[in-house]
């Protein structure tokens, strides 16, 4: 399939990492064909960091990033705008490689279970929920939590495949796990909080 509205999700990643080939692979070059499928890739990509071995303090950089693109879906963007400096951003080849080894079974899967439909939900002005809630999972993917990362790198694929697939029934899933985990998680920090009082 060369009609890139038509590709899936997998394809699209594989496509995207062939056609660069120095070492190093920048989020510019990996959007630029992608036309309205931009916000679903873009957060893809940063979905990567929250899969591999990184410094402490990523989740903090991710998040803000994570703010910054659902801030755009939340006022109506018909498509990502980057700074020069993170169009440019690059990212090591060999990662993204291993990125994507691992994470490919993944998307087989979920494209097995998504299609396009309610494609509506994946669109403006539905892009407004998507990214009300994507700023909130931000906000709490760069608060210093231990062992959050990976869960909200799931978050963010679920999030990524729905708006890529145009699937409106799987995003209506990832809305419904981006409040249920906010939920969750505020509980837990509270009960943590108030145990932590007790003790002390």
């Amino acid at each position: 399939m060369d009609d890139v509205g038509h590709a899936r999700t997998a394809e699209l990643l594989t496509r995207a990492l062939e056609a660069q080939q120095g070492d190093k692979i920048t989020i510019g070059e990996f959007l630029d064909p992608l036309g309205e499928r931009a916000f679903g890739f873009l957060l893809l990509i940063l979905a990567i960091p929250n899969f591999i071995p990184v410094p402490i303090g990523v989740g903090g950089v991710m998040g803000v990033l994570v703010i910054y693109v659902g801030g755009q879906m939340l006022l109506g963007f018909q498509h990502p705008w980057l700074l020069r400096s993170m169009r440019e951003h690059g990212m090591s080849r060999k990662r993204v490689q291993k990125f994507v080894a691992r994470l490919t079974p993944l998307l087989r899967w979920l494209e097995h279970v998504c299609r396009p439909r309610l494609e509506a939900l994946t669109r403006q002005p539905s892009h407004r929920v998507s990214g009300l809630l994507l700023v909130a999972t931000g906000v709490l993917l760069a608060l210093p939590i231990p062992f959050t990362n990976y869960v909200f790198g799931v978050l963010l694929v679920l999030y990524a495949v729905a708006l890529i697939e145009r699937d409106g029934a799987a995003l209506i899933v990832a809305w419904l796990a981006s409040v249920a985990g906010a939920i969750a998680l505020l509980t837990l920090s509270g009960a943590a909080i108030e145990a932590m009082r007790k003790m002390f």
